[in-house]
């Protein structure tokens, strides 16, 4: 595991990586710790709205995903998909983990230049990132901005992806790859929102 992209980037750096995504079409903002991240990510989605927690480490330690599929203020897509039945119902939860009207999550990088890049073993959240989901927010740690695209690729394959292969593993039993990765360079529209958070948090 690489170490070197465990280290948070300095609030001066996180800055100048909001003040890029800005000039790429994204909504960004730096907050000023866990809870205050915690607290703007929460305002971005009203109450009583569908949500859909895409599977984040970042969400779980800040105590968003629960908030959100626990709370009962929301309309959690996560809980309706636990309750269906794969065999039976596939079409269904690929409709609705497809086409949320809000998803939440955390991608694996960030470059200074504003560029965004998440790595993912089955897909599901990806088709509500690139336009599925009405809005789109990401709450993102300090230590996943990186300097360009070669640091991003890199940093999933030897940092994000051990770690969440090992988190999997214990799961379900099987270890994670990353088969599916998307980059976004721009923002074609103000849907989504980053919340940069001055801490190491998630993979």
């Amino acid at each position: 595991m690489a170490t070197e992209y465990a280290q948070p980037a300095s609030r001066e750096v996180l800055t100048e990586a909001a003040a890029a995504l800005i000039e790429n079409g994204f909504l960004a903002e730096v907050a000023d710790d866990g809870p205050d991240a915690k607290r703007r990510a929460l305002e971005k989605i009203p109450k009583g709205a569908e949500v859909y927690t895409a599977q984040s480490a970042t969400l779980n330690a800040l105590g968003i995903a629960e908030a959100i599929d626990e709370s009962g203020e929301y309309d959690s897509v996560r809980k309706k998909l636990a309750s269906m039945d794969r065999a039976t119902q596939a079409d269904e939860m690929r409709a609705l983990g497809a086409r949320p009207q809000y998803i939440i999550g955390s991608p694996q990088a960030i470059t200074r230049d504003g560029q965004v890049v998440m790595a993912s073993y089955g897909g599901s959240q990806l088709a509500g990132y690139v336009s599925g989901a009405r809005h789109v927010v990401w709450v993102v740690g300090a230590q996943k901005i990186v300097e360009n695209l070669d640091e991003a690729f890199d940093r999933i394959d030897t940092h994000a992806l051990p770690l969440e292969s090992a988190r999997l593993e214990a799961a379900i039993g099987v270890p994670s790859r990353a088969n599916n990765i998307l980059l976004i360079r721009a923002a074609v529209r103000p849907r989504f929102n980053v919340v940069l958070v001055p801490e190491a948090l998630g993979f």
